[in-house]
């Protein structure tokens, strides 16, 4: 029997395999943006006139009878006040299941957006040799800011491998990551679904990711010692697996992020615990 990689491992491999083959993709409708059409429950909501947080409902609803892990899908924003609040981006097959139940008129919108946004995507088609030119001059100029990007970002990737250490929390994991707001990252694990607070304030690990990103270190204190009254506290204590999903976030900016960040996105040699 084959020993299998560690997680951490397996995703450095697969994510250098993607960069080293990402340029040699040939210009299509569907990777020439670099990205897939998708639409913000926030954009739904809108063009629905329903309020937001009905539409969160029914998105967590669609994904959970769809067996599907609400935290692919799920992001945040920033309201006016400055609080970050949870929404989420929807691919097109799953933004047309959900308005699916929705009003004829409500899911015309929706298909509309969502064409709108693929026209957008797809390359124009030079008409000229002035234009077929200028079109391969500016393909050749994008390929070599992918390469670079690509070198920059594996060389990165493959950094994280050393930085990671087990026992670390979420707070101390984020610590080295150029630009994290530490003190946000478990509020915005909760919005992922990761994390909640139990009756004490503390916080707990989910079960459908216990195990598998987060697991919990416990232990019992004593709070009176005269009556004996003991009471057991956690810590959540982030896994190898949970370690690449929070890169993944991080890299794509979703984590919180600090006011004074310089909009760079590297990390220190070494976790400051």
């Amino acid at each position: 029997m084959r020993n299998k990689k560690p997680p951490l491992e397996r995703w450095l491999i697969k994510e250098y395999q993607k960069l080293n083959t990402q340029s040699l993709l040939p210009i299509t409708a569907q990777n020439a943006s670099g990205a897939e059409v998708k639409i913000s429950s926030i954009e739904i909501a809108e063009l629905c006139e329903k309020q937001h947080k009905n539409v969160i409902v029914d998105i967590r609803k669609m994904l959970a009878e769809l067996k599907l892990n609400s935290a692919d899908f799920s992001a945040q924003y920033q309201t006016k006040d400055g609080r970050m609040q949870p929404c989420f981006f929807l691919p097109k097959r799953e933004a047309l299941i959900l308005v699916s139940g929705y009003r004829i008129d409500l899911r015309a919108k929706i298909i509309d957006r969502l064409d709108e946004l693929e026209k957008r995507q797809r390359p124009k088609i030079p008409q000229s040799l002035p234009e077929a030119l200028r079109f391969a001059a500016e393909q050749a100029e994008k390929v070599e800011q992918l390469a670079l990007a690509n070198k920059a970002q594996s060389e990165e990737i493959i950094a994280l491998k050393t930085y990671f250490q087990e026992g670390l929390t979420p707070p101390q994991f984020v610590k080295g990551l150029n630009g994290v707001n530490c003190q946000q990252i478990n509020e915005f694990l909760r919005s992922k679904g990761w994390l909640y607070k139990d009756n004490s304030k503390s916080w707990r690990v989910m079960s459908y990711v216990r195990d598998k990103y987060l697991t919990e270190q416990s232990r019992r204190i004593e709070v009176d010692p005269i009556e004996r009254v003991e009471m057991t506290t956690y810590k959540p204590i982030l896994l190898e697996k949970g370690a690449v999903r929070i890169f993944e976030f991080y890299m794509k900016g979703e984590l919180p992020m600090r006011a004074d960040w310089d909009g760079k996105f590297y990390h220190s040699s070494k976790v400051a615990v």
